[in-house]
């Protein structure tokens, strides 16, 4: 059976995305880590599937799938790309759409300039719903690593993620902190890690390490929760501008309670086929 697919960029965060309203199929990890293999299969850091909504509140199910075959709760550059997908192949003439994921529903809204603007919603900042094992709430935390101690955020945007401040991310230890870091065991799902590096009030630089799919150019989510924490911590301003490897994101938070709002560009990169 052939599969009609995508495959879309948010910023170099790239996705295969598949409709799986106008076709149907069963999508196992082992279809996923063929697919994501970029000598053999397509190539990419999540993919990303279009299905039914299960509640007539919302307008699509939105399903997420790292490289490793693994199913993850939320991708804000894919939720871009989501949005221009629905909207480019008529599957709703909607500018504002509602989505269900797994980490809860968002609000997706396409911009006259083409741009997206993805309502995350209120960032979790209770160690049990990160989740992550700690005593009582705090804006950051010491966590011990292979005897050294580390100062770090965590946040959850509907996936876990650690934050930490470095003062160069050129320099930052991403491939030999990130692996480790995202099995600690205080992080009972794993952890996706950001390495910040504070420009000034309203500019910052970022990486992140993602569980199930390494360092990727681009991390929305990542990207929104280095937005918290440096904001929570007073070292910023919303609204706050992030550049990542792939490219820039502007991500506004007012404060605890309140949702976290991202903006930045989607787009379409090809269209194909495989054999499922």
């Amino acid at each position: 059976m052939l599969l009609r697919f995508t495959k879309m960029h948010g910023i170099g965060n790239d996705f295969m995305v598949l409709d799986l309203i106008s076709q149907h199929a069963h999508i196992q990890p082992k279809h996923v880590r063929a697919w994501a293999d970029r000598h053999t299969g397509v190539g990419f850091d999540q993919l990303l599937l279009v299905e039914a909504p299960s509640t007539p509140d919302v307008d699509f199910r939105y399903r997420i799938f790292n490289s490793d075959g693994s199913e993850v709760e939320q991708c804000g550059n894919g939720a871009r790309c989501f949005a221009r997908f629905v909207v480019d192949k008529r599957l709703t003439v909607k500018k504002r759409i509602r989505v269900e994921t797994k980490g809860g529903v968002i609000e997706l809204n396409l911009r006259p300039d083409g741009q997206v603007t993805v309502d995350m919603g209120a960032p979790r900042l209770v160690p049990a719903e990160i989740p992550f094992q700690a005593e009582q709430e705090a804006p950051s935390y010491s966590v011990e690593l292979d005897g050294q101690m580390l100062q770090l955020a965590a946040v959850s945007m509907g996936n876990p993620h650690a934050v930490l401040r470095v003062d160069n991310v050129d320099s930052a230890p991403v491939h030999e902190l990130g692996p480790r870091m995202e099995l600690h065991p205080r992080f009972p799902k794993k952890v996706n890690v950001g390495f910040l590096q504070v420009i000034d009030r309203s500019q910052a630089r970022l990486r992140v390490w993602e569980r199930g799919a390494g360092e990727t150019r681009a991390c929305g989510t990542g990207a929104c929760a280095a937005a918290v924490a440096a904001i929570r911590q007073g070292w910023m301003d919303s609204p706050v501008q992030i550049e990542l490897p792939g490219g820039r994101l502007s991500i506004e938070w007012a404060g605890p309670g309140q949702p976290v709002m991202m903006t930045g560009p989607a787009a379409r990169v090809y269209e194909g086929q495989v054999r499922l």
